[in-house]
């Protein structure tokens, strides 16, 4: 991580979708150590606010600002600093999980070698099934692959959406363990969920579809 304290904040954005307004006037800051979880109903903005972090979409107005300084859409910083996961998985199901964890960790300008990517794996129950293709794994099992990018990641902001979907309790639980370890390093997190995460560090909530999007 960068030696700058982290720090995200949001000012007045504003963002539509058609004749619908998602939300108004948000306005909110991260320290490092500290989470936001975002949650609503579907459809209430949670992953399009994620993508206006992640320089993926543009808000309407307002502006996005990390360590003081505007982001804007597909900001250089912004990629070296972000990571960002979907909902979706985006696994190539001819590769094997071994492989798409080491084509994820090139996208996100990582170096890590294979004895550390088999680690990863072997943390997040996938050591045996390294070598199978994705489209062999289960959901859970393809969800884990990106446990093992989260394992791996030092980048200071994690944008995640839903991404405990398909997880059992356990892989819950790790998911959670992971988001506290890149919390004690100084790190910032966005995530979307519907679950409650029984984290220590200190979290805050963003109920979209509020008024003025009630933060907690």
């Amino acid at each position: 991580m960068s030696d700058a304290v982290p720090r995200l904040s949001i000012h007045g954005l504003t963002l539509s979708r058609g004749p619908r307004q998602l939300f108004a006037g948000l306005n909110w800051s991260l320290d490092a150590g500290e989470a936001m979880v975002l949650r609503g109903s579907n459809g209430s903005g949670k992953t399009t606010l994620l993508r206006v972090l992640a320089g993926l979409s543009s808000a309407d107005s307002g502006e996005v600002r990390w360590q003081g300084a505007r982001w804007k859409p597909l900001d250089a910083g912004q990629r070296q600093s972000c990571l960002y996961i979907g909902h979706i998985n985006a696994l190539k199901e001819e590769l094997s999980a071994s492989e798409n964890l080491l084509d994820q960790l090139s996208f996100d300008g990582g170096t890590h070698d294979e004895t550390a990517r088999q680690a990863a794996l072997e943390r997040v129950g996938l050591g045996s099934r390294a070598h199978l293709l994705a489209r062999r794994l289960s959901q859970g099992q393809k969800r884990r692959v990106g446990l093992a990018r989260l394992a791996l990641s030092r980048k200071p902001l994690w944008l995640l959406d839903e991404p405990t979907n398909a997880l059992d309790d356990e892989g819950v639980s790790l998911f959670t363990s992971l988001v506290e370890e890149h919390l004690s390093r100084g790190g910032i997190a966005c995530i979307a969920t519907h679950l409650a995460l029984p984290m220590t560090r200190r979290i805050h909530e963003l109920r979209l579809g509020e008024p003025m999007g009630a933060a907690a």
